[in-house]
């Protein structure tokens, strides 16, 4: 050990303490900014639902069994579906459009190129009666990555998309609803101009439509009570349960009052577990789907999802097929997304 003199012992334990003293200091700094942006990110209006299931009532019963021919056809039937399944991606969009006009809606194609081959959105519409101009927008993709049935990703959400369509048909709404099944959202076309969201959203941005709200349903059909059964990227694997039954409201810091509005409205209606956050968009999981396109149109757009590979084991591999589907927990939770959409759109009340 090397000769160290009492002067210069005493001034190297000052500046240690010092030191100590600037560090604890940031620490505590630190704390409490990161409580605030906890607080700030994650913390949700009303409360998640933590009871029982109740048996479904009958009308829950119509939309699990709609559900379940849903996602079988997609899923089962079809299979496979994107630009290199293109026939299989064909027959998805026309049935998703036979679907829509079935129960009442006028469907059309939104054609658009991509690698040389012809594809399509497919939209259909339920006109605001007292304020038409302000459009609130349920998405979900359509297509499956390359090699995979896609049961809960997302033939999940294009089922739970067309049950909200015909729960909401007869009912009388303020403001628009409009239903659009995008092509395109998987790898290669992800986060490029290529996927059907971004075709959609660029143009209602160039004819200057007003999108208020834009849902995206997205791998929302597998759920979990066993301890362990969810995961999550840091940070947010610090502040969330670790089991598996809950829907989470997804939203970027700009569409942070679109989340607490559609969280509340959404607890308030259903008897489903429901989780939100409200973070920075280049945070890991927080832009993974359609609602990315909006964004970047500045428009406010949530994601509703099962947390999909934070989750779902089978995540884009051959095994997503339609018997990993929870039916009966999809079908209070489509129910519930119907009343919180029906919420947000306004009823118009009719004279008396």
């Amino acid at each position: 050990m090397p000769h160290v003199n009492a002067e210069s012992k005493s001034r190297n334990f000052n500046l240690y303490r010092a030191g100590g003293l600037v560090l604890l200091f940031f620490l505590i700094i630190g704390i409490f900014l990161t409580m605030g942006a906890t607080d700030y990110f994650m913390k949700m209006p009303g409360k998640s639902y933590a009871g029982p299931f109740l048996p479904l009532s009958k009308e829950e019963t119509v939309v699990r069994n709609n559900l379940s021919n849903h996602i079988y056809t997609l899923a089962g039937h079809i299979g496979d579906r994107n630009l290199w399944k293109h026939k299989e991606l064909e027959k998805a969009a026309a049935y998703i459009k036979e679907d829509f006009e079935k129960v009442g809606y006028k469907a059309t194609f939104e054609e658009f190129i991509a690698r040389d081959h012809a594809v399509k959105n497919i939209v259909a519409e339920k006109k605001g009666q007292s304020q038409p101009d302000e459009i609130i927008l349920i998405g979900a993709h359509y297509d499956s990555v390359k090699g995979c049935p896609g049961a809960n990703d997302n033939a999940s959400g294009v089922a739970a998309l067309l049950e909200t369509a015909r729960l909401l048909r007869n009912q009388d709404l303020a403001k628009t609803v409009r239903f659009v099944a995008f092509v395109n959202e998987e790898p290669p076309f992800f986060l490029s101009d290529a996927m059907g969201s971004r075709v959609h959203a660029k143009r209602a941005r160039r004819m200057g439509e007003k999108i208020i709200a834009m849902f995206s349903l997205e791998t929302i059909g597998y759920y979990s009570d066993k301890s362990g059964s969810q995961n999550y990227p840091f940070p947010f694997s610090l502040f969330y349960p670790d089991m598996g039954n809950f829907i989470a409201f997804v939203g970027n810091i700009g569409s942070r009052k679109l989340v607490h509005q559609a969280i509340a409205s959404f607890r308030r209606h259903a008897h489903f577990p429901s989780e939100g956050v409200a973070a920075p968009g280049w945070m890991t999981g927080i832009g993974w789907s359609d609602q990315w396109s909006f964004w970047r149109e500045g428009f406010k757009a949530v994601m509703i999802t099962d947390t999909a590979l934070f989750r779902y084991r089978y995540y884009h591999t051959l095994a997503d097929t339609p018997d990993k589907i929870s039916y009966d927990r999809m079908a209070r939770l489509v129910s519930g997304i119907a009343s919180m959409a029906a919420d947000l759109a306004g009823e118009v009340r009719k004279p008396t």
